[in-house]
């Protein structure tokens, strides 16, 4: 243990006194300095909590685990693109103010400003919360790409310079063997 005053290691019992106000832990050397003394508290013994009658007391071996709220959407699921007018839009056909619905889903009034501007994407808790007080859906299923776009992707070769020069050769090859 250190002084508290001079810094110096504590060798024998310390002395606790009162220094201008404060109750510090000294050595004797500055002892001297106090004007009285002081003894520590007990400290209150810690009650044990009493068990209670939950789902893991009666299942001993189940283990309850907390979803991360990115799992909470299905992997398959993607917010919609208009989700600020659609979210400003439902807002105000219950007639709640953006104060309003902060305090209903416990969250700042810019940022519900922000959502509705276009200017901030919610996270998953967010666009739940937002579903459930404004009853409305902002998420749809994956778009997934039309067979077109999908056949434009991998119909089309990319040609390189080689095989420019090998088609072009080719080309020339068939004009000789060609009669006249």
């Amino acid at each position: 243990m250190r002084c508290e005053v001079c810094g110096r290691k504590i060798y024998g019992a310390a002395h606790r006194v009162i220094i201008e106000g404060a109750k510090m832990t000294v050595c004797s050397k500055c002892a001297k300095l106090g004007s009285g003394t002081w003894t520590p508290k007990p400290k209150p013994a810690q009650r044990k909590p009493l068990p209670s009658k939950s789902i893991k007391s009666s299942y001993p071996n189940v283990k309850l685990q907390k979803t991360p709220p990115s799992q909470i959407l299905e992997p398959q699921m993607e917010l919609i693109e208009d989700f600020g007018p659609k979210i400003r839009g439902a807002r105000e056909k219950l007639g709640l103010s953006h104060e309003d619905l902060g305090r209903k889903i416990n969250e700042k009034v810019s940022v519900l400003k922000k959502i509705e501007a276009g200017k901030m994407t919610p996270d998953t808790k967010l666009i739940i919360k937002l579903e459930h007080a404004l009853k409305i859906k902002l998420v749809a299923p994956l778009a997934e790409p039309s067979p077109i776009q999908a056949y434009k992707k991998t119909a089309v070769p990319k040609l390189t310079l080689g095989d420019l020069i090998k088609l072009k050769e080719e080309m020339g090859d068939e004009k000789k063997r060609e009669p006249s």
